[in-house]
């Protein structure tokens, strides 16, 4: 049972000052989102999820590398699902370490790495600024907040991606979109911008609604070409993305301007390479296969080091779920493109457990009323796009316990680390309280480190009875 320590506030005391100005969709879905609690980590156990969150983004870059470098088309159409019309500008080697969240459970075999989110990362103002907003109300010396150093990493990050494309001729102000009306992404979005800021940039924020696109010419906001974007929007839906007034698809034509070196993107495009499920399999595979690929390639894919990181971090995952149901071994089928759990299936356990319940499949109370009935047939139609998609199949690993005091009372789930690696280097933790496949509704608690947690008089208030 994960400790939690809960602060001596309400939710409104909290947040109804900075804290709320930080994350203003504290309330999410007619419902509670942030809590007034701490999620506590020992020492020890933050220094191991530094080591290892940048131990593997080591070999995600590594790997993500060799796949650009030698893994024909038809690999990263047919294992990884990457869209025909983004396989080009993927292989366009970008400087490596970006803007990216690891997704980890905490466990008796030590913690795992279930999923990695490098094309769009959210939670930012959460872990950046409001951690130390809510570390700061526990008045307590003995703890700290792990995320301090986040917005330097952010910065540092900006600069070398904007060197970097310097260097190709892309220069002015960076221009950052996200869907204007959105609050939680627009607040992201604008938190980076913020920080770009502080770097010595020129920025401008343009909702997503209001770009628009000559193909072959270039990007434009209200008649302003642009020639460096941050863009909070997936790459898998840009993709398909069509005009339907004019005709034009706008997904492939600002795909054409990256390619042409005229729009550089961030994250940048390689990055789809990764947010792809498939790469799971693939890293896996190429593990098993380790002591093959010098007949592929020329040389040995993983070092030592990079083996023994891959055995304790990782899990096995496979493109077929075969290797499980032959030892009859628990395992979680997950669409590539699954977001927020959607597409995400606990299997083998006994009673077989399924992701991706949104807002409207919660108002269990609420009248059956036309607008009701749209939002659960959009949910279904949501549903369907993500479990029609190939999927990977990973072991599965038994998640945490944790137990909370909401405003709807107590309640007890299953807490997933979030982990951001920025630039290549650990920057800040995003702990999520839900269900055992974490979707849109669970809380965020906010991580704390407590440098007495070997001192049994400080363990007591760290535990909620």
């Amino acid at each position: 049972m994960r400790h939690i320590y809960q602060l001596p506030f309400s939710h409104e005391e909290v947040f109804r000052g900075k804290a709320g100005q930080q994350v203003p969709y504290h309330r999410m879905y007619g419902k509670q989102y942030c809590v007034p609690a701490l999620t506590v980590f020992s020492p020890a156990e933050m220094q191991e999820l530094r080591t290892a969150v940048e131990a593997v983004d080591g070999i995600y870059c590594k790997v993500m590398r060799f796949i650009q470098q030698y893994m024909p088309d038809s690999f990263l159409e047919q294992q990884l699902g990457i869209h025909p019309g983004l396989i080009q500008a993927a292989r366009m080697e970008m400087v490596t370490g970006g803007i990216t969240r690891q997704d980890w459970i905490i466990g008796e075999a030590g913690p795992k790495c279930i999923e990695n989110n490098t094309d769009t990362p959210t939670g930012i103002p959460e872990a950046a600024a409001l951690e130390g907003i809510l570390v700061g109300m526990a008045e307590k010396i003995s703890l700290h907040a792990p995320s301090k150093g986040m917005d330097e990493c952010i910065r540092e990050c900006f600069r070398r991606w904007l060197d970097a494309y310097a260097k190709q001729g892309l220069l002015g102000p960076v221009t950052f979109t996200s869907f204007g009306e959105h609050v939680e992404d627009r607040t992201n979005t604008e938190y980076l911008m913020k920080l770009c800021q502080e770097a010595g940039y020129e920025t401008f924020y343009a909702p997503l609604e209001e770009l628009e696109i000559i193909p072959g010419e270039a990007l434009y906001h209200h008649g302003r070409e642009i020639n460096l974007l941050y863009r909070l929007y997936p790459l898998e839906y840009l993709i398909d993305d069509r005009d339907e007034t004019t005709g034009v698809d706008i997904g492939a034509a600002l795909l054409e301007l990256v390619q042409d070196g005229r729009l550089g993107l961030m994250n940048p495009v390689q990055h789809v390479l990764m947010q792809s499920k498939g790469f799971m399999a693939a890293i896996w595979s190429l593990y098993e296969r380790n002591e093959q690929t010098p007949e592929y390639c020329g040389f040995r894919l993983f070092n030592d080091a990079e083996l023994a990181s891959i055995s304790r971090y990782l899990l096995p995952t496979y493109f077929e779920a075969g290797p499980f149901e032959w030892s009859a071994m628990p395992y979680v089928a997950k669409s590539y493109w699954g977001r927020e759990g959607r597409g995400t299936s606990l299997l083998g356990e006994g009673s077989d457990h399924h992701g991706g319940q949104t807002a409207a499949s919660h108002k269990l109370h609420a009248p059956m009323n036309s607008n009701t009935t749209d939002e659960l047939q959009e949910d279904e139609e949501i549903a369907a796009y993500y479990n029609n998609q190939p999927k990977i199949y990973q072991q599965l690993v038994p998640m945490e316990q944790a137990v909370i005091q909401t405003e709807d009372g107590e309640y007890s789930g299953y807490l997933l680390t979030g982990v951001f690696v920025i630039g290549g280097h650990f920057a800040g933790v995003l702990p999520r309280i839900g269900e055992k496949v974490t979707g849109d509704m669970a809380y965020y608690c906010a991580a704390v480190v407590n440098e007495r947690m070997d001192d049994e008089e400080e363990k007591e208030w760290t535990i909620w009875d």
